[in-house]
């Protein structure tokens, strides 16, 4: 039976040997402006798994990179003792790898949080931005919320079970969740290195020890910081997100100095997924805007 995924060409997965860390890798696709494609965390989570069906259009007009984060099965792990911080890590060693001085970056999730970072340290390396949930924090809504929570509890104890009961959090359309994306996350998320990256990042003990330091800190959140960012960004979020609530983007919305915000209905935490050609319209405009 032919499916949707077998009508995407999978572009070659290239390497980029980093001296001081592992090996990148990362698949691209046109020519022009680079915009490099960030990706999330969860079960089974992959660059090319989060982005495949954007590629060939924003590779009309852009030299369009999926980089691979380390500790998700694809890229080489890093040391690191916090897969975050392996990506964080990731991005200036990639683009200098590549000889990019400057680039637009999409972020999803977890990505758009890395994108964050990197605006904020090398801002003069970011031409555009564009997030996808995931950055700000949680104004009305607890943390951790549904989706984080059972994410936790598929990293703790990993059952097919708990990764459908988790994938359905991630969408507002539950005929998304197919057998074959249940299958192809299955494998992945339970690969042994992956899943002890993934315990040090969504485990309960992880969880719980974020939320005690985010009790008794006295270091500024990552969003305090926020106005220092001079690239133009454009946040996109699902209104219907049970892993990143819509409430996180007020922040973002009021701090970007140069920020602007599109909710996109009937769409959970995979805008770029559910609600593809409307995502792509509104980014390549902004993208391309004069």
């Amino acid at each position: 039976m032919t499916t949707q995924l077998d009508a995407i060409v999978t572009p070659e997965l290239r390497e980029l040997p980093i001296t001081e860390a592992g090996v990148l890798r990362y698949r691209e696709a046109g020519d022009g402006p680079p915009l490099v494609l960030l990706h999330g965390s969860g079960p089974g989570v992959t660059g090319w798994r989060n982005f495949r069906g954007n590629l060939d259009f924003f590779a009309q007009r852009f030299r369009t990179i999926i980089l691979e984060f380390p500790g998700y099965g694809v890229s080489d792990e890093f040391d690191d003792p916090h897969p975050m911080l392996s990506a964080q890590r990731a991005v200036p060693l990639f683009l200098d790898g590549l000889g990019l001085d400057r680039v637009s970056i999409i972020g999803n999730s977890m990505g758009g949080g890395v994108a964050i970072d990197f605006a904020m340290k090398q801002p003069d390396r970011v031409e555009r931005l564009v997030t996808i949930g995931g950055i700000g924090g949680n104004v009305y809504s607890p943390f951790p919320g549904e989706g984080i929570k059972l994410l936790s509890e598929f990293t703790d104890n990993p059952t097919r079970d708990r990764l459908i009961a988790w994938l359905h959090s991630m969408v507002y359309d539950p005929a998304l969740v197919t057998e074959e994306l249940i299958q192809e996350r299955w494998v992945q998320a339970t690969d042994p290195e992956t899943l002890a990256s993934a315990q040090r990042m969504y485990g309960k003990t992880a969880i719980d020890r974020m939320v005690a330091a985010q009790r008794v800190s006295t270091d500024p959140p990552q969003w305090a910081n926020m106005r220092s960012i001079q690239a133009p960004t454009l946040v996109t979020w699902g209104r219907d997100d049970r892993v990143s609530p819509l409430d996180m983007s007020i922040i973002p919305m009021r701090l970007l100095p140069r920020g602007e915000v599109h909710i996109f209905p009937d769409c959970g935490h995979w805008v770029m997924i559910e609600q593809k050609d409307a995502f792509e319209a509104t980014v390549m405009s902004f993208l391309t805007r004069p």
